[in-house]
């Protein structure tokens, strides 16, 4: 029988914020644990920070720009994506049953159902369960990080959508059918209010800051200092800073927890050596790093770098490593569609991570790219390129930047005027319309060609 898939998809989990990644104090060892039994893809990188964008182009297997789904709901850029085929559509016609648990794509977006998936657990009927357990609502707003005093862990929304996705799972083991189950928490999305002990794991006189905590904002584009100010977050210290960190690197911990439930069942189940386990998410967050929250208008790696662990067994050699740059949501598309025997739809625009997984090859990419469109304060067109060494924002309506990631990688300097640089950005320029054609990036236009191949930009 072919492969199960699970899939287990957070919202806005830190590359850096796993002990595998070498997080120095974080405690992370179900999915440490994972990756020391399958593949670490510690070089991949989303195809837009940003959720809904993220999430489309992982289920179409194409770019932002492509699918034309670029911000979140209640922005004047909202939409639903068009219609292209999806990877869970071509794997549903595969013969397998597919299974949806948790937070899905908003806004006026089709359902999981229209996309192919057989069950569909939303994660509001989380708030359904916790009132009828006689508890609380769970706490909601400002500030950002709070203390849920009404719940055990066993009671969290975490907990419950675990629990969700081994009930589904004890009801596929005993089917004659493969199946992928697809769990995406919104966790450790803010607001971060957790149960204890989770709450006070970390307290904060034990976090230092993050290494670009302070940065001035020094000859970078204007959005970014007004990003503090429409957030209220200017003039914060890392004394105020600190208890929001331990709040999300509690909720880490506590989404570990749950992801070691999951990945427990599928062992007494009898059914892990024929699952495919996938563990990522859409988008990273800011967290305070260069002072700032949640995430927008930056390209900074804090964002756009993500967790990507894969084993396969019988296929993945154990405790690997694998620095390709990857594209995590349009590569792991295309994926999904070999992992099942498919073939995946011509419109893919990702690159098969199957070769890397065998040991066998790697994507071959010396850089990758990465675009954003804008959202709650206004459309702002990006994009980034970014190698080992250096890292180019081309910002539409702003300065670029330019980050020398051997000897700055906490990304304070801006490089991008610095005039021995010139050359370094000049190619970076016409390497960025190179990935514009390859794409089919709709910027690709007379006016930005000018700025990118004639070097006229600020």
């Amino acid at each position: 029988m072919p492969p199960n898939i699970l899939m287990i998809v957070a919202d806005q989990h830190r590359q850096d914020c796993l002990g595998i990644n070498g997080h120095p104090f974080l405690k992370t060892p179900n999915l440490d644990k994972l990756a020391e039994t399958g593949v670490n893809f510690t070089n991949a990188f989303t195809s837009s920070p940003i959720c809904v964008p993220a999430r489309n182009s992982l289920l179409h297997g194409v770019w932002s720009c492509k699918h034309l789904s670029i911000a979140n709901a209640d922005t004047e850029a909202s939409r639903p994506a068009i219609e292209l085929p999806t990877f869970t559509q071509t794997i549903k016609n595969q013969g397998y049953n597919l299974s949806f648990i948790g937070k899905w794509l908003g806004g006026k977006a089709k359902s999981p159902q229209e996309f192919g998936f057989d069950d569909y657990i939303p994660e509001g009927q989380y708030a359904t369960w916790r009132a009828e357990q006689g508890l609380e609502p769970r706490p909601s707003g400002m500030p950002f990080f709070g203390y849920d005093s009404h719940i055990t862990p066993q009671q969290s929304r975490l907990y419950w959508g675990a629990s969700q996705t081994i009930r589904k799972l004890e009801e596929q083991a005993v089917k004659d059918q493969p199946f992928l189950i697809r769990w995406d928490p919104s966790e450790p999305h803010l607001p971060n209010v957790v149960p204890q002990p989770y709450a006070d794991m970390y307290p904060p006189e034990s976090i230092p800051p993050w290494p670009s905590f302070g940065d001035p904002l020094i000859n970078k584009p204007y959005i970014q200092a007004q990003q503090l100010r429409s957030w209220g977050l200017d003039g914060w210290t890392w004394e105020k800073w600190a208890p929001l960190v331990g709040r999300y690197l509690g909720e880490i911990t506590l989404l570990d927890q749950q992801v070691g439930r999951v990945l427990h069942a599928l062992e007494t189940l009898g059914i892990a050596d024929n699952t495919i386990v996938i563990y990522t998410c859409d988008h990273g967050d800011m967290c305070g790093a260069h002072g700032m929250i949640d995430k927008h208008y930056v390209m900074y790696d804090d964002v756009t770098r993500v967790p990507l662990i894969i084993r396969w067994p019988g296929v993945t050699q154990p405790n690997r490593k694998a620095d390709d740059f990857v594209i995590h949501t349009i590569d792991l598309a295309k994926t999904l569609c070999e992992m099942a025997g498919a073939q995946a739809p011509d419109t893919f625009q990702g690159e098969s991570l199957i070769p890397t997984l065998k040991g066998t090859g790697s994507t071959q990419r010396q850089d990758v790219l990465c675009m954003y469109h804008g959202n709650q304060f206004g459309l702002y067109s990006q994009r980034m390129v970014r190698n080992h060494d250096w890292k180019y924002v081309w910002n539409g309506t702003a300065e670029d930047e330019l980050y020398d990631l051997v000897n700055d990688p906490a990304e304070r300097i801006n490089k991008a005027q610095f005039l021995e640089c010139r050359d370094i950005v000049r190619q970076f320029r016409l390497r960025l319309h190179e990935w514009m054609v390859q794409v089919k990036d709709p910027l690709d236009n007379g006016w930005i060609r000018r700025q990118l191949l004639e070097n006229k930009k600020i």
